[in-house]
């Protein structure tokens, strides 16, 4: 008998943080919204940090990835831990999609399946070329390269033909081993922002607006991006909902984040199907969406 139905995952600084800062607390207020909608379902919820060496993963049925912020700063880490506990317990979502959405190299497949994503160059590890030379042949006047694992805006740079050679010292250290991203800048980032829609199911539940600070390109609130209530069209909604439709399998949850690209389309920047910030917070339904899902999945295998 498992103790536990459910854990959910998060980093040891949300673990009894000593500092209750307004960024924890949402962290600490979303989790306990989602504990508490999956328990009025009956289920049995911890929460821990995943690399809580004293948890035993047997004890639960299934882990739900949450707030594990920092294993991209840990990634070899954490892909250890990944293949240990995926013989211990299940997950949701599920070890080939959390594979597979690691790697920004997914957008190549959702392209391929149909899918708009802003114009991109995948630059192996071990490439030869110098950056500039690689701009260069793209003809983009202003561009942002960027890892194909990466979070929180980890070595993103925004790039032209007066900056570029200042970034080849770290461009060259970091081809060495892992794999990057080269793509025109899109200018819309910066008057329209991003809008970030969640999913539950492949099912859209709500969006929020993420704009970047005056003078910066990065909408996460890491650089002092503002998040604000987003209500989408139908158009944008039914654009979401087939860039999650085109997962295999359709996810339990994922949040789509989505620009407009220079010719005014709509575009999928990013698809987050590991530890997406999912706002709860925003929306008053969410969590029961959520753990709606989560039982219906529970149930199914």
């Amino acid at each position: 008998m498992h103790t536990y139905d459910v854990t959910l995952l998060t980093d040891s600084r949300y673990v009894n943080p000593y500092e209750l800062t307004d960024y924890v607390k949402n962290v600490l207020h979303e989790d306990l919204l989602v504990k508490q909608a999956l328990e009025s379902r009956g289920l049995r919820v911890a929460r821990t940090n995943w690399d809580n060496p004293d948890f035993n993963w047997n004890n639960t049925r299934y882990i739900i990835f949450r707030t594990t912020w920092d294993y991209f700063n840990r990634f070899a880490e954490f892909s250890e831990w990944l293949k240990r506990v995926s013989t211990q317990t299940k997950l949701i979502n599920p070890l080939n999609t959390i594979h597979w959405s690691l790697d920004k190299h997914y957008l190549r497949d959702l392209e391929i399946k149909g899918i708009q994503i802003p114009q991109t160059i995948f630059i192996e590890p071990g490439e030869k070329r110098n950056l500039a030379e690689i701009a260069k042949n793209t003809g983009w006047q202003e561009l942002v390269i960027k890892p194909a694992i990466s979070g929180a805006a980890r070595h993103t740079y925004r790039l032209n033909e007066n900056n570029i050679k200042e970034h080849e010292a770290i461009f060259r250290e970091l081809i060495q081993s892992e794999a990057m991203l080269l793509q025109e800048f899109q200018n819309n980032i910066l008057t329209k922002g991003e809008v970030a829609f969640m999913l539950f199911g492949g099912r859209y539940s709500h969006a929020v607006l993420k704009k970047a600070k005056q003078g910066d390109y990065r909408v996460q609130d890491d650089f002092g991006g503002s998040v604000l209530d987003y209500n989408p069209n139908v158009e944008e909604i039914k654009f979401a909902e087939k860039a999650v439709a085109a997962c295999e399998p359709v996810p339990v949850y994922a949040r789509v984040d989505v620009i407009w690209d220079n010719e005014n389309k709509l575009c999928v920047s990013e698809l987050e199907l590991i530890e997406p910030e999912l706002w709860f917070r925003k929306s008053s339904k969410a969590a029961e969406l959520f753990a709606e899902e989560v039982a219906r999945f529970i149930e199914a295998t």
